[in-house]
């Protein structure tokens, strides 16, 4: 009776395992265009590791998140502006850099184009000129 019992059981068991895996195969989706709310200490997270010297930037300004055409989709983007030094401690003059988010979360920072942020709305991001590496940062 145990060997029959087995042989039932196992189709069960089979069907069992294969329905848990088709069920978690369709995680859902995240919406890519969900307004970035933290977006200012997302850019000031990637800027520390970007710039040569983050330390003692100059001329910064942010606009606030803007959904505009990326690519065949939209994103919401921001614009940063900023003069920063090399490692030289040399400032190398304004540099215009935009922010692609996906997911409400900080997804690219590249160099920008005239078109994408020459005429941009931008604001005094001072934030950024108070970039600091150490622990202690007033």
């Amino acid at each position: 009776m145990g060997s029959n019992a087995a042989r039932l059981g196992w189709p069960v068991a089979l069907a069992l395992a294969l329905a848990a895996c088709t069920s978690d195969s369709k995680k859902a989706e995240v919406d890519p265009n969900i307004v970035p709310a933290n977006y200012k200490q997302e850019i000031l997270d990637t800027m520390t590791t970007l710039l040569a010297d983050p330390t003692n930037v100059r001329d910064a300004f942010v606009t606030e998140p803007v959904l505009r055409p990326a690519g065949k989709d939209e994103r919401y983007t921001v614009c940063v502006r900023s003069n920063s030094r090399n490692t030289s401690r040399h400032y190398t003059g304004s540099v215009d850099r935009i922010a692609f988010f996906y997911g409400g979360h900080l997804n690219q920072l590249i160099d920008a184009t005239k078109e994408q942020c020459g005429n941009a709305p931008y604001k005094p991001f001072p934030e950024l000129e108070k970039l600091c590496l150490a622990k202690k940062c007033d």
